[in-house]
């Protein structure tokens, strides 16, 4: 499973790419603990105190939010692609 990485999570990371090598199908949930256990710097940017999303970071699977499929249960596969998105801001006023 390819994870792109954008924005200030890029800079983090150092990288805006990874793989993820899924065994089986699995939940987004379990795809992103599998992602925070190979980058422990996500895990308060993704997670709050009881395992939750923070909502600060937007995870879309193949282009849609998780939020509108079915979250954290969502299923995914070695052939599906993540993307992480932190807030951007910024710009002229």
């Amino acid at each position: 499973m390819r994870v792109r990485i954008y924005a200030t999570l890029r800079e983090l990371l150092e990288t805006s790419a990874v793989e993820l090598k899924l065994e089986q199908t699995m939940t987004a949930g379990e795809a992103l603990e599998r992602l925070v256990e190979r980058f422990p710097v996500l895990d308060g940017k993704l997670w709050d105190a009881d395992r939750v999303l923070t909502g600060y970071v937007m995870v879309l699977l193949n282009g849609r939010s998780i939020e509108w499929l079915q979250g954290l249960a969502t299923l995914v596969t070695d052939d599906d692609a993540l993307a992480l998105f932190p807030p951007v801001g910024g710009g002229d006023e």
